[in-house]
């Protein structure tokens, strides 16, 4: 046991680290290759930033382990809401931008529902995987388009400012983007070899392990990038950031995963665990909504998505030991 617990740990930071330099050499390859800086901010950081969540993944999937697939990606979604915007709304009241609740928090919440209603068979089938992927290709489309007539894309001016004060030249951006690639892959093999490994002497489901351990360690980067902004006084990219991860995660990861191999799903993941995530999103779109006044996610509501994650961290655990 020793052995997959330290190689869950080494596999966590080493896939935090890969991450990080496979997102610098994108986007700066990108940048020397004469791509826009709006579709840097667009795609290459929004792929970038769930990488760990779609390589763990389609490792897998590979492995013929698609429950933790499955669990990975709704159980970050699930962290995402309800410990990532949690905590960030505690350490500061999080403004919501009018364009995110007629826009992105709808969409969100129609992602989600067609998550569910794939789920209804009891199967994410070859072909329901590439329906998630097709929706994904055409709200990325979108999203670029919008991002272009509105001319103002808060990711793409942070990324351009990234690239001016740390540059990189092409051989060194080539040289991070395969090492952050390679790292990527190698990290993910090792953490999901220790989690199946962890499941299977504890006697505990593969989908367990995904929607705790392994959805926790994939979300760290989103969790250390909300909490920094919050921090620094703009907690409103907190919300931006968490609901562009779950409709990458929704989307590209159970797509991806699904692609490379069908999964089979039991009953209490439609009833427990997107019932869950189903129910934090219209909670976040009602809490962003507002209604008598501007919405914003505050310090109680924060407390009460902490609640909400605790409560069901301790639902899967009592499913373990009863």
């Amino acid at each position: 046991m020793l052995m997959p617990l330290l190689a869950i740990l080494a596999g966590f930071a080493l896939l935090m680290w890969s991450a990080d330099k496979f997102v610098d050499g994108a986007a700066a390859t990108a940048k020397h290759l004469g791509v826009s800086t709006l579709l840097i901010g667009m795609v290459v950081v929004g792929f970038g930033t769930s990488a760990p969540e779609m390589v763990v993944s389609a490792f897998a999937a590979l492995d013929g382990k698609p429950a933790l697939a499955l669990g990975n990606a709704y159980g970050s979604n699930i962290i995402n809401i309800t410990l990532i915007l949690g905590l960030s709304a505690v350490f500061a009241t999080i403004a919501v931008h009018s364009s995110m609740v007629r826009k992105e928090l709808p969409i969100l919440l129609g992602v989600t529902l067609l998550a569910g209603w794939q789920l209804w068979d009891g199967e994410v089938s070859r072909a329901d995987a590439i329906v998630l992927l097709v929706v994904l290709c055409a709200l990325m489309g979108w999203m670029v388009y919008s991002a272009k007539r509105s001319k103002q894309d808060a990711l793409s001016a942070e990324m351009a400012e990234e690239l001016i004060e740390h540059p990189l030249t092409l051989k060194a951006a080539v040289m991070w983007l395969v090492i952050g690639l390679l790292l990527l892959m190698a990290s993910s093999k090792m953490l999901v070899w220790g989690a199946v490994s962890i499941a299977q002497g504890l006697g505990i489901s593969e989908l367990i392990i995904g929607l705790t351990i392994v959805a926790f360690g994939t979300s760290l980067p989103e969790l250390a990038a909300s909490i920094a902004a919050a921090r620094k006084g703009e907690a409103d990219l907190a919300l931006g950031n968490v609901v562009g991860s779950n409709l990458f995660n929704t989307l590209a990861v159970v797509g991806i995963a699904g692609v490379i191999q069908p999964m089979a799903v039991g009953p209490e993941v439609l009833s427990r665990d997107w019932a869950v995530m189903f129910a934090v999103t219209v909670g976040l779109f009602i809490m962003a909504y507002g209604f008598r006044k501007p919405g914003h996610l505050t310090h109680w509501e924060g407390i009460l998505m902490l609640s909400v994650y605790f409560g069901y961290t301790g639902w899967l655990i009592y499913t373990v030991v009863a």
